[in-house]
């Protein structure tokens, strides 16, 4: 590490850089501002990134893509063991932490599902299959879910560029082979249907859906964001975190996306346990709930996040009756029922 560093003034520092993050999950690795001492260590490529802040903290310019991609492949070598991560120039590089949460909360969904009175740990192992929806060229969601619970995970893009990406990654980490196979949306009208198979069954599906409506929205919002961030006049959109067009909007936006999701999950009903997505914006969720109940589906949860001053949540539901629900958790998670069971016996 350089002894002489530039300070600079970085906005994004304000939002829980230098304190505990409290709002993320327990379980999130990322709670505490990151060390970039070790995460340097991780990945060197990091080091002529790292700066003093305002607080003269070790900090990075978070309005740098280059500098936001080189803490990415730093976090996911440090804390999940990835070796070789890289995504192609202007492709979407999220923000880990953020990423990690929608994960944990997705594991103790599952626990909260489990019937024993007595809820144990969430199910873990390759038997708890997952499908994440615009998987994208990061990879990242079945990253996360399988080193922190031992998930497999389909992922499923409409991009071919996305999917050869994320095969790379997939072959460069042996950890990750037979455990993470990606599948090719040829319809971009579909969203199951042509990835589930028949007799094909999941625990969870995943999603981040586009979050604007058009491309020239997704530039006014960004513009927009970075005025609020660095305090001054921007014209010149600067995606910090990149994204293409299928990863940043969608006609009819997030809830458009989210509307088609819950209609076109129905004919899945019993393929999945839980379907979810994130909904960023507070003002579809109205939208949403109207079209899971016109799905009909039998239960809906809403789990709030927050990172930083961001407040986000997850929508989950699912159509399996009580009843169903049960036979699924006896069947598919059989081995961890019956842990469960034992745990419960010895510390009654």
């Amino acid at each position: 590490m350089p002894d002489k560093k530039k300070k600079f003034s970085n906005a994004a520092d304000q939002v829980g850089q230098r304190v505990e993050k409290p709002k993320l999950h327990p379980r999130n690795k990322h709670r505490q501002r990151y060390n970039f001492k070790q995460l340097s260590q991780s990945n060197p490529d990091l080091v002529p990134f790292v700066r003093l802040n305002d607080y003269s903290d070790e900090s990075i310019d978070f309005f740098n893509p280059e500098a936001v991609k080189a803490l990415n492949k730093a976090l996911l070598k440090h804390h999940y063991n990835i070796k070789d991560w890289d995504i192609p120039k202007g492709y979407l590089c999220p923000p880990i932490p953020g990423r990690a949460d929608y994960i944990h909360h997705m594991a103790d969904l599952l626990a909260s599902s489990h019937p024993l009175p007595k809820r144990g740990k969430p199910p873990t192992g390759s038997k708890i299959k997952c499908l994440d929806i615009g998987v994208g060229a990061n990879c990242v969601y079945p990253i996360i879910g399988h080193a922190e619970y031992g998930w497999s995970f389909v992922g499923a893009d409409i991009d071919p560029l996305a999917i050869t990406s994320a095969n790379k990654m997939i072959e460069a980490n042996p950890q990750l082979k037979g455990k993470v196979e990606l599948r090719l949306q040829s319809n971009s009208k579909n969203i199951f249907v042509g990835i589930i198979q028949k007799d094909e069954h999941f625990d969870l599906t995943i999603c981040n859906p586009p979050f604007h409506a058009s491309f020239a929205e997704a530039q006014s919002g960004t513009i927009r964001k970075l005025r609020n961030l660095k305090q001054k006049k921007i014209t010149k959109p600067i995606l910090n975190f990149g994204g293409q067009s299928n990863e940043l909007w969608y006609a009819g936006g997030e809830e458009g996306f989210i509307r088609n999701m819950a209609f076109q999950s129905k004919q899945f009903a019993s393929h999945c346990f839980w379907f979810s997505t994130l909904v960023s914006k507070s003002s579809n969720l109205d939208g949403v709930y109207e079209a899971l109940k016109k799905a009909q589906a039998s239960e809906v949860k809403t789990i709030p996040m927050g990172q930083g001053n961001k407040t986000s949540r997850i929508v989950s539901w699912t159509f399996l009756t009580k009843e169903q629900r049960e036979e699924w958790t006896t069947t598919r998670w059989g081995s961890h029922a019956k842990k469960l069971g034992e745990n419960d016996k010895s510390s009654s």
